[in-house]
């Protein structure tokens, strides 16, 4: 999970849902009779670095299984180096297209998260040229792609796309050029506090008061460091939202609360995907009566379970789940509709 960085704005939110998670694991009886414990990896440090640490756990038999929230340039360097050693979920949104063996995805993908976002924003508010910004790596540029498939299929164009490095603070080039293409909508393929900059830089030059922004990667962490001013026509889509006033979110935000009180950091999908991420491996583990990844290969297409998200299903690896858009008002999230 990240503890710096970009991302490092939604890393207490991870470890905090990720341990929630673990202890009412342990508290049904632990993982086959056995306690599940943590061995915490800072995943927002270089790519190889996180996967020799996590290759090294592996070869010294300290771990049975990997889970967690970090960016695909991460995953693409860490499936590799376990190489279906053990099973391996990912908990993060992501590109699509991943069918490793021993990779178990929670994360919501394009097809089932941004089309439907763009179609309605299409439809809805008659957006027809999106500008797309997004961070230097696999998952935005291969997200980049999929936009210019579905404006294509929707009678939309992508006069702009434009990509900075992780960690970028200074957008102005960036907001020239999206001022100079005069676009009708922004697709944000932003991580954490390079959105945060980029958001407060955007309303800053007013450019709220005429263009919408949408983003898969939105959270409430995010939205409260963006600030209410900078808020302005933000749209995001997730398989979560804490504002979701669906019975198994608000019992789960009920617990949460509880356990590490109402200033704790804020629930959000990012977060909330590392909870889902090991309440997933531990059905895995449970239903293959084994750690072995062909017995847990074997079974996953069969597993279901009650998660914060409702109650879920293995298809094709991927999780089976629903998709919600929202706009912000605020510092909170208006759950629009259900895609």
């Amino acid at each position: 999970m990240p503890l710096q960085g970009p991302a490092g704005v939604f890393g207490p939110s991870c470890e905090l849902c990720a341990q929630l998670a673990a202890e009412e694991v342990n508290a049904e009886g632990g993982v086959l009779a056995r306690e599940l414990r943590f061995v915490v990896v800072d995943g927002a440090r270089p790519p190889t670095e996180v996967a020799d640490e996590v290759d090294g756990l592996l070869a010294r038999g300290a771990v049975d299984a990997v889970t967690g929230w970090h960016i695909s340039a991460v995953r693409n360097e860490v499936a590799p180096r376990i190489s279906g050693r053990v099973p391996y979920v990912y908990t993060p949104l992501y590109e699509g297209g991943e069918h490793r063996p021993g990779v178990f995805l929670t994360g919501e993908t394009p097809d089932r998260q941004v089309l439907p976002a763009l179609r309605w924003l299409r439809l809805e508010l008659g957006t027809r040229s999106w500008a797309v910004v997004g961070d230097d790596y696999v998952w935005p540029r291969r997200t980049a792609q999929a936009v210019r498939r579905y404006a294509a299929a929707l009678g939309a164009t992508v006069p702009l796309e434009t990509f900075v490095p992780l960690g970028t603070k200074n957008f102005t080039a960036a907001l020239r050029r999206i001022e100079s293409c005069r676009c009708d909508l922004v697709v944000m393929l932003l991580v954490g506090e390079d959105a945060v900059h980029f958001n407060r830089q955007f309303a800053a030059k007013e450019l709220d008061l005429v263009c919408p922004r949408f983003s898969p990667l939105m959270e409430e962490n995010m939205l409260l460091a963006t600030g209410a001013r900078a808020s302005r026509g933000l749209y995001s889509a997730a398989g979560f939202f804490e504002s979701l006033p669906s019975a198994y979110g608000l019992d789960f935000g009920r617990r949460y609360a509880d356990r590490f009180g109402v200033d704790s950091p804020m629930l959000n999908s990012l977060g909330e995907s590392c909870y889902e991420g090991v309440k997933l491996l531990a059905e895995l583990v449970r239903a293959a009566g084994s750690t072995a990844l062909p017995e847990v290969s074997a079974v996953a297409d069969s597993v279901s379970y009650e998660g914060a998200r409702g109650l879920l299903h293995i298809r094709d690896h991927h999780l089976d789940q629903p998709v919600y858009l929202s706009v912000a008002d605020g510092l909170e999230f208006d759950v629009l509709c259900q895609l």
